[in-house]
Order: C-alpha cells, then structure tokens, then sequence
C-alpha cells in the first residue's frame, strides 16, 4: 500500500464502540483498550505453559501525551509512559499474564489496589498451586508477600528486600562491624524463608530473601566474591521483563502518537510477535532467526487479503503483478489489459502528456510509439526461445 493509505488506516484504527464509550469511561479508565487487551492476555495464558520459574517485574511504555494514568520512572529509558506490570517465564521470556497500571479507577468493578502486594497476587492466579518460583525486585518483595504466596498460592518466591521493612533484624542491616569482611554472608533462617545479607564492598549491603532455598550454601563459581546461592539464583532469574523489553525494541512496530490506546496496542503486536515466536520453536525445534519469522508471520497474515485485492480490475497492473509474484505466481498469470483504451505514457515525463493504447508484454505498462521496439515474428520466436 502507498504511505498515505497506511497513515489513513493507522489514524481510524479503533478498539471500542465509540457509541458508548464515554459511558463506560465513568467505570473504567481503559474503557478504549479493555477488551482487545483481554482477549490477548487470555489467548497468551491458552497458548503456552510455563517452566518452573517465572518473573514479575514492571515495563513501561513509551508515551509524552495527555493521558490521566501516564507514570514517570526515572530509571526507565524512556522515563515516562504508561506502566504494564508483567509476568514472564524466566528462561524462555514468554509473556504469560499482562496488567495496565490504570490510576485510581471510579467505584465499581474495575476499582482495584495497585500496592506490590495485591498486583503480585493478581498476576499469579493462573499458576496458583502449582509449585513455581516467583523472582521480584524489592518493589514487590515484602516478608507478609513471600509468606503468603507459599502458604495460601504454594509457590516459592525469591527477591531484594528494601532497607526499611520493619521486619529486618539491625544486625543485617548494619555494615559496620563487617567492614573488613568483604564478601561475607550473614544467614538468618525461619521455618520456611530465609534472609541473607551480602557485602559486595565497603559499606554497602544486600539483602535477600527467599522461600525457595534453606541451607546457607555459598556457589563456589562466584570465586573470591562468596556469593550465596540466593543471589546467584535471583541474578539468573530477575532479567526475565528486562529481556522481553530488549526484544521489544529490537524490531519495534511502534509508531508516534498522540493516543495512548494506539501505543499499548503496538506493545501488543510487539509481545504477539515475542511469544509467537516462542511456541514456534518450542513446537518445530526451528533455529530460524526472529527477524525471519516475523517477515514470513506477516506475509502469511496479508496473504488471503492479497490474493482477493489483486483481482480487483481498477488496481495498476504493475501492483497486481507484484502481489502475484509475492503469491509465487508466475508473471505469464497476470491478466493482459483490454485494447483500445488510451491512457498516459508511463515512460514519458508527464509534463508531454502521452496517451497511447500501445502496452507492454512484460511489465502491462502504456508505452507511446518513442518507446516502443518492435520485432519482426522471426526474431519474436528467437526471443521466446531464449527466455525459456
């Protein structure tokens, strides 16, 4: 299509009934984007099963225009845009289940708590008893988060504690007693979690705490650094979000606009293209490059709506042979133009203004008498021959 048909269709792309949108704005704040998003969530948790270890974290979506839920992170590349908090499979960075960060939503059956606590709880519903590690950062992770995911979800859970929970003895906390001991652990140990503090260096300290691990064993691979399993575990597993965000930007079909429910739908083509990716290795073996598979998935998607638009008489003949050719046709199937009709010269600069009925046999372009090369039927024959 030409470049101002795509922004045509790009500028009336739509989600919702328009009809009833404003009525269903005074419930919920993402009235324009709510259903199709749905639907792509489900079709994500339907599609695949995840592996053992998962990973929660939040995304943000690149966005400068007027929306009343737009939130600035500082450490975010693009510091400000709209906030996904995803749950990912740790090893492959499939995108099992999606949530909007939508503001404080009107009274009624969209109003939910964004606290770490309850978003966490949300996202893991659809693995809920079923054994699985959980990996967070220390936004999420609190003790009352971790022991309630093991007791009432049967997961384990793994992640940063921020230094000013309540619950952290000041023995874990303080460094200097430990200053000389660089690269020390100091375990304290419950019935079911566990908390590690790690000095990396010179009054800095790290803390950890995990309900998958029980022992205080240190990964010998670390060398001289001693780090404790735990913080070997958590560093394998945090970068799930972190990958499928690089993933994302890497081939982005993302676009400028001023509407923010055209940008979560770009990320939703984005994450479409991750996972489908994903299940198509995990089905066929296949080494073939991402960049591959997206070029063949959209041709695939265009290739029905080609073949019906290339049957349509008014299309130029030269655009219908590129899609015959796209559909592995051979050029001998394009159909020849009728006799008799004049039109401008395609060769000639248009200010000559030309019309012929002459046209090619090759290309089906109008050529006037000046480009014309005509052949005796001898030499016609030769050149047949030849081709063939």
């Amino acid at each position: 299509m030409s470049r101002q048909r795509f922004h045509f269709i790009q500028s009336c792309l739509r989600f919702d009934d328009k009809s009833t949108r404003e009525e269903r704005k005074l419930l919920d704040n993402l009235a324009p984007i709510r259903e199709i998003f749905e639907l792509f969530v489900e079709n994500c948790k339907k599609s695949y099963v995840l592996g053992e270890y998962v990973t929660i974290d939040e995304m943000l979506l690149a966005f400068r225009g007027r929306c009343k839920f737009r939130q600035y992170i500082p450490t975010k590349p693009a510091k400000y845009g709209i906030k996904v908090l995803a749950m990912v499979d740790a090893q492959n960075f499939y995108i099992f289940n999606l949530e909007i960060y939508a503001g404080k939503q009107p009274e009624g059956p969209f109003s939910v708590n964004n606290k770490p606590f309850d978003v966490v709880n949300r996202l893991v519903l659809p693995i809920s008893k079923t054994g699985r590690n959980v990996t967070f950062d220390n936004w999420f992770t609190s003790y009352e988060l971790v022991s309630h995911l093991l007791n009432e979800h049967k997961l384990t859970s793994v992640g940063t504690v921020r230094k000013n929970k309540r619950v952290l003895p000041n023995k874990f906390l303080k460094t200097s007693d430990r200053d000389a001991d660089v690269y020390s652990s100091k375990f304290g140990f419950q019935k079911d979690i566990t908390l590690v503090s790690y000095i990396p260096k010179k009054k800095k300290v790290v803390l950890l705490i995990s309900s998958l691990h029980h022992d205080a064993d240190i990964d010998e691979t670390t060398g001289e650094r001693k780090k404790p399993e735990i913080n070997t575990f958590y560093n394998s597993t945090k970068g799930g979000v972190d990958v499928v965000d690089e993933l994302s930007a890497t081939y982005d079909v993302n676009r400028n606009s001023k509407k923010w429910p055209l940008t979560v739908f770009y990320a939703i083509l984005n994450m479409a293209g991750i996972n489908a990716n994903i299940v198509f290795k995990c089905n066929t073996n296949s080494t073939q490059k991402r960049r591959n598979f997206i070029k063949t998935l959209g041709r695939m998607m265009v290739a029905e709506h080609m073949s019906a638009r290339k049957e349509i008489p008014q299309l130029s003949s030269q655009l219908c042979k590129r899609m015959r050719e796209f559909g592995g046709e051979s050029a001998q199937e394009t159909p020849v133009r009728v006799p008799g009709v004049r039109k401008r010269c395609q060769v000639c600069p248009y200010a000559r203004h030309r019309k012929t009925s002459n046209v090619c046999e090759d290309c089906h372009k109008y050529i006037c008498p000046e480009h014309t090369v005509s052949f005796c039927q001898e030499c016609a024959a030769i050149t047949d021959n030849n081709i063939e």
